[in-house]
């Protein structure tokens, strides 16, 4: 998905009680507004400018629309002057897509020695945002409120976050994930109800037999693959024993080999993120690790062991942060090292980890993999850079998915002169003791889609408009309150059920 495709409308709600003058200024000033957001340089979706609405049949109008636009993935309102809320019910009734409430005024400042009641009239940002506020409330329509002058740095930094949520969210509505084999070992977190999954989340998961895939590896040829570990030996360092002549790189060439046919088989079914399983590799030569981590680079979602949910969520977080530095990556938790307040767990995965993440130089190892049927396998081994990130991971509670966030930060771990695998090395927030606990205690699953680039926050926007729940752990968290909200929500979601 690029961003440069993408469309963010912007609405004015006012109304003609002040004349047809006022309308006229009303819509100079959201011109200027709008160009003002655009040439900012701080938003990477372009906002469209659709003019005033001024009735129910014109906001009705715009809102279908928009619904109807493939480019639009969102739409963000401002009452600049007082806008009646009725005219907007049945606009909004209809509306499908993500919503922001911008509050905010054309002036910065009250003009102190000038202002009269034509000013107050034309200029009721502060009155007509409510009472759009109350019909969005009334119609439990989620939204993203904004509020602040639309110059600051601050402003737009949140709207441009909330676009990047509407892009992953556009995206998902039409993500197709590949299952490489079913669910594994009866392992129950990672496996959830697929229907209910395309109806709230937007995306259908298909399963593929290894088979269908093993042509398109086949198929690949001598000088593809010569070109592709070219490139390899550009930007990665080789073990010894790797390198061209040496007794594994015919490995390396195997793995190019996946990756190629994979990147064509996953276009060829328009699909945009994959599950594996090491149990079910019949006629393919190696575990795809390498060739994962390679497509995890170029936004590919990816989930181990058939967990279709954090393949997705790996995909969508890659979306909504594009452009942004940091990375992220499909990880799992291993191992924990008690140490008092640095207390922490050890990320990694057999092979599938991205090297978006590397704090250094990836680089290129083959090792027997002692599991399922990978047998020997090439890698990117490497440690994750340090800094602060979010996991985030979805899990499917029977009436409700459940979205669970933990700030995390990331450390650099000591030397791991035997273990050929990347990783990362984090402690959760608030501690590791009440961070996985918290995880734990709400469902959490030991797959996760992390990332440095994106904002709990975000996570919340996009939680609001997937109307699902959302549990976050913070530097703020305890225990007993973590458990308190969860019997809390599990009311909620059972009234609502009903009243549904």
């Amino acid at each position: 998905m690029e961003y440069k495709d993408l469309e963010v409308w912007f609405v004015t709600g006012a109304q003609l009680l002040y004349g047809g003058d006022a309308v006229v200024h009303v819509d100079a000033h959201s011109t200027e507004m709008v160009k003002g957001l655009n040439d900012s340089g701080k938003l990477p979706v372009n906002v469209v400018y659709k003019g005033t609405a001024n009735s129910s049949e014109e906001v009705s109008a715009i809102f279908r629309a928009a619904n109807g636009d493939t480019k639009c993935v969102g739409v963000i309102t401002w009452m600049h002057t007082f806008s009646p809320a009725k005219m907007w019910i049945h606009g909004l009734m209809d509306y499908k897509k993500p919503l922001l409430h911008l509050h905010t005024q054309y002036n910065e400042q009250i003009p102190w020695s000038e202002i009269d009641m034509d000013f107050m009239n034309l200029n009721q940002s502060a009155h007509g945002d409510r009472e759009f506020g109350f019909i969005t409330s009334r119609l439990r329509k989620p939204r993203k409120v904004v509020v602040g002058y639309w110059k600051d740095e601050n402003t737009q930094s949140k709207i441009a976050n909330w676009m990047r949520v509407c892009a992953g969210w556009a995206d998902s509505q039409n993500m197709l994930i590949i299952r490489f084999g079913d669910n594994m070992n009866n392992v129950a977190v990672t496996d959830g109800d697929k229907v209910e999954a395309e109806i709230r989340l937007g995306y259908h998961v298909d399963n593929a037999p290894i088979a269908n895939l093993v042509p398109f590896v086949e198929a690949v040829t001598e000088a593809e693959i010569d070109t592709l570990v070219s490139e390899y030996e550009r930007i990665y360092d080789f073990a010894a024993d790797c390198k061209k002549g040496a007794e594994k790189h015919q490995s390396v060439r195997e793995a190019a080999a996946q990756e190629i046919g994979l990147r064509r088989f996953l276009e060829d079914k328009g699909a945009t993120a994959f599950t594996t399983s090491f149990n079910e590799l019949e006629g393919m030569k190696q575990l795809m690790g390498f060739a994962s981590q390679r497509l995890m680079a170029e936004g590919y979602g990816f989930g181990a062991e058939g967990d279709w949910k954090t393949a997705a969520m790996t995909r969508t977080m890659w979306v909504m942060a594009q452009g942004l530095p940091g990375g992220c990556s499909f990880l799992e938790d291993y191992v924990l090292n008690f140490n008092g307040a640095k207390s922490s767990i050890l990320q990694s995965h057999m092979l599938e980890i991205n090297p978006e993440i590397a704090g250094g130089k990836p680089r290129i190892e083959v090792h027997f993999l002692g599991i399922g049927d990978a047998g020997v396998c090439a890698r990117l081994v490497f440690q994750a850079h340090e800094g602060e990130g979010i996991a985030a991971t979805i899990v499917d509670m029977g009436n409700r998915f459940r979205m669970i966030v933990n700030e995390v930060k990331v450390i650099e771990p000591k030397a791991l002169p035997k273990l050929p695998v990347a990783c990362a090395l984090w402690i959760p927030q608030p501690s590791l003791e009440v961070g996985a606990g918290a995880w734990i205690t709400a469902g959490g699953t030991h797959h996760s889609s992390f990332s440095f680039s994106l904002t709990t926050e975000m996570m919340e926007d996009y939680a609001e408009i997937a109307d699902i729940e959302m549990l976050i752990i913070d530097k703020d968290t305890n225990i007993r309150n973590f458990k308190q909200d969860i019997r809390n929500n599990e009311v909620y979601y059972m009234l609502n059920k009903a009243l549904r």
